[in-house]
């Protein structure tokens, strides 16, 4: 068990010490009721116990509204915005393009979970915000809506 286990996580030490003593509990329950488990001895108990969870800390509402109106660039505000309003990820809002913006719908192109696309619908105030950005800083509709190097050095982070 330790040959095999070696170098894994906790949690994967605990799930297969798991399975290996439900399975004898198995044969044990029904073929041979005289059969000991291996797997019930203290040791290896203490051994393969389950590993400490991470527990996340969580933001508040009103954390996250103060962290986005304090941002003063307003590009950095809309990647805020877009993030904690549409739920979206970093590297979605990056990849965003002038074309995937449809008033309040946002299309994603190859999205994280492996679908062709995916539609986001973000607040009417956030999305006037982001189509008079893109409006103000003249950008093509085939240019990455975010990449740093469409901003003035000054417009970065």
């Amino acid at each position: 068990m330790s040959k095999i286990t070696e170098g894994g996580k906790q949690q994967t030490k605990h799930g297969r010490y798991s399975h290996l003593k439900a399975f004898f509990n198995f044969i044990r329950t029904n073929f041979d009721p005289a059969l000991q488990n291996p797997c019930n001895a203290p040791m290896l108990r203490k051994l393969y116990r389950p590993g400490k969870t991470n527990h996340w800390n969580i933001l508040e509402k009103e954390t996250i509204d103060e962290i986005i109106f304090r941002t003063t660039k307003v590009r950095n505000r809309l990647i805020l915005e877009l993030m904690a309003r549409g739920g979206m990820r970093v590297g979605e809002v990056l990849k965003l393009t002038p074309k995937n913006v449809n008033d309040l719908k946002l299309i994603l192109q190859t999205p994280k979970s492996g679908n062709d696309a995916e539609v986001v619908f973000i607040p009417r105030k956030v999305a006037d915000r982001l189509n008079s950005y893109i409006r103000g800083k003249s950008i093509e509709s085939t240019a990455k809506g975010y990449s740093l190097s469409l901003m003035p050095e000054s417009d970065a982070w």
